[in-house]
């Protein structure tokens, strides 16, 4: 609810992902009805399950009108893989097929005044129509688009990627970004376009164990060449950019240069840190994201004293890469005090630093 709460906030369009249909009491309806009592939403299944709990095979989709089933197959490493079918809709389920396509249909019409006037003329809408007017609804914030699947039986899964794509919008789709001028205190505003003067903001910091200090950067406008001196707004500071990298899972891929709607990993940013605005030239602060305030804290120590250094070096990274983790000495008590968002959360930095950071701590 509070990452619904902060993309209400940030005005992100979105579409919901039922997972976990393959568990023993799953309901794809309840969970809709979760979506409209809890988050205040209005969802349009744009899928249905084939099945449930341990007979789910698959999902039916209702504006293309196919029905997509999973073999399990395993590679020649032994792991177990889906393998993905798009066939006809099963007899069975063609019932409740035309009965969800007309809810549906009827939820996204008044939102396109020429395909509601086709639709209650009896006319036909083609999957592209339907597509064009869910995407037009889904990026003002009318809906919300809902799919279902399994992720970690990956049953699901590439349809609601493929959806992303055909939904969400893209960088042009989205209003101009506005940041304020550091020194008049004036509204700025750029556009998503290369020719743009550079803005651009962090959102995230990581140790890589080979690369190093890698800031990750969206750029909202302008364009950005490796090794070129760039301006920390935030901070009134310059910096040179040093390498670009876009980052594939744990694959990295070298540019030359990023542009407007990109993002990427840079390496060689020592000052440059979450929510920081990077620019080239002119005094654009971009607004920065919005983190809760910590509701739990533990002293932490180390097991052996010999620890002491590596213990704090391990909490300053970490609490770099994860604005919800704070770090404190408390004078009083002689103490490193360290806050999260729960007792979870702490329990998995604590289990980093071990393995990450070959510290053992005592909370």
């Amino acid at each position: 609810e509070t990452v619904w709460r902060q993309a209400d906030t940030y005005k992100v369009p979105r579409l919901c992902f039922v997972n976990k249909m393959d568990r023993v009491g799953a309901s794809y309806e309840r969970t809709i009805e979760t979506i409209i009592n809890r988050l205040g939403a209005n969802p349009v299944p744009i899928q249905m399950p084939i099945g449930a709990e341990s007979s789910f095979e698959g999902v039916i989709d209702l504006i293309k009108g196919t029905a997509i089933t999973y073999n399990m197959e395993r590679d020649h490493t032994g792991a177990t893989l889906p393998e993905m079918t798009v066939g006809e809709i099963p007899s069975e389920y063609l019932e409740e097929y035309q009965t969800r396509r007309e809810a549906m249909l009827e939820k996204i019409v008044e939102y396109d005044e020429t395909v509601m006037t086709r639709f209650l003329d009896g006319e036909e809408l083609t999957a592209d129509e339907i597509m064009s007017t869910i995407r037009k609804a889904t990026i003002n914030m009318d809906i919300v688009p809902v799919l279902c699947g399994t992720a970690l039986a990956g049953k699901g899964v590439q349809p609601m990627l493929d959806y992303v794509v055909d939904l969400l919008p893209s960088p042009i789709d989205v209003p101009n970004v506005i940041g304020v001028d550091s020194e008049t205190g004036e509204e700025v505003e750029r556009a998503p376009d290369s020719s743009e003067p550079l803005s651009a903001i962090a959102f995230k910091v990581v140790t890589d164990p080979y690369v190093g200090r890698l800031v990750y950067i969206r750029v909202y406008s302008g364009q950005i060449q490796a090794g070129a001196i760039v301006e920390n707004s935030t901070k009134g500071t310059r910096e040179r950019m040093g390498r670009l990298l876009r980052m594939h899972a744990s694959s990295r891929e070298e540019l030359e240069e990023i542009s407007a709607g990109n993002i990427c990993a840079c390496v060689g940013l020592k000052d440059t840190f979450t929510g920081d605005t990077i620019c080239a030239g002119g005094n654009i602060i971009l607004e920065p994201p919005t983190f809760p305030d910590p509701v739990v804290s533990v002293a932490i120590e180390p097991v052996t004293k010999a620890d002491q250094e590596k213990l704090g070096e391990a909490l300053r990274k970490l609490a770099e890469e994860d604005p919800t983790f704070l770090v404190k000495f408390n004078n009083e008590t002689g103490q490193t005090v360290m806050s999260g968002m729960g007792e979870l959360h702490l329990e998995i930095l604590v289990d980093r630093m071990k393995r990450e950071f070959k510290v053992e701590a005592n909370v």
